[in-house]
């Protein structure tokens, strides 16, 4: 099932939930996994979080929070360094945030040998956002070209329709342009790929 496109005028109403996906000190600069001005996403989704808050529509954040043996790790043969591992200070969300204390948490990756890139992959992501009616999702964080860009893919195969900030995402880029190439598959999928400033 996919969403039906829509055009999107970038205004903000009833049905829409921000989604803050893995803003967490190692895929910051200087991070376990740091990720190239991942840090410049954070005043974007702060700001954008504080007007989802002042029109009390639902912010929903997703955080990597690994066992510290889990399988993506290096030493157990995976792809990446050690990092979101469950209850570090490299696991935690950056302040800057500003996240609230009563914004539903969504943790992913808690089983040591199952990946979970996508913030709905065993998690209650799902359930939270249709017991509050969502229809449609406003996505940023990091990293566009894994964990935004797999939460989009299944967003859209759930029927909800789905904008991606993309002043408010930023690549690992293991490949360089990985992350531009993500982008237009999140487009092909039929997700609206705009920047902030064109929400009101």
């Amino acid at each position: 099932m996919t969403a039906e496109p829509a055009t999107f005028d970038g205004r903000i109403r009833d049905g829409d939930a921000l989604l803050i996906v893995d803003v967490q000190h190692d895929f910051l600069p200087g991070g376990a996994l740091g990720v190239r001005d991942g840090d410049a996403v954070i005043p974007v989704l702060a700001a954008c979080l504080r007007r989802w808050r002042a029109r009390g529509l639902p912010v929903l954040a997703s955080r990597d929070w690994h066992p510290p043996d889990h399988c993506s790790f290096a030493d157990r043969g995976g792809p990446w360094p050690r990092h979101g591992v469950a209850g570090t200070h490299g696991a935690a969300f950056h302040p800057g945030l500003g996240l609230p204390d009563d914004v539903p948490v969504v943790s992913k990756g808690t089983r040591r040998d199952h990946e979970a890139y996508s913030a709905f992959d065993g998690t209650p992501l799902n359930a939270w956002l249709r017991a509050a009616g969502v229809r449609r999702i406003v996505i940023g964080g990091l990293t566009t070209d894994y964990c935004v860009r797999q939460t989009v893919a299944d967003a859209i195969a759930g029927g909800y329709q789905v904008v991606v900030l993309e002043d408010a995402v930023r690549a690992v880029d293991v490949r360089p342009g990985d992350g531009a190439r993500a982008l237009a598959e999140m487009r092909g999928r039929g997700a609206h790929v705009v920047h902030s400033e064109a929400l009101t």
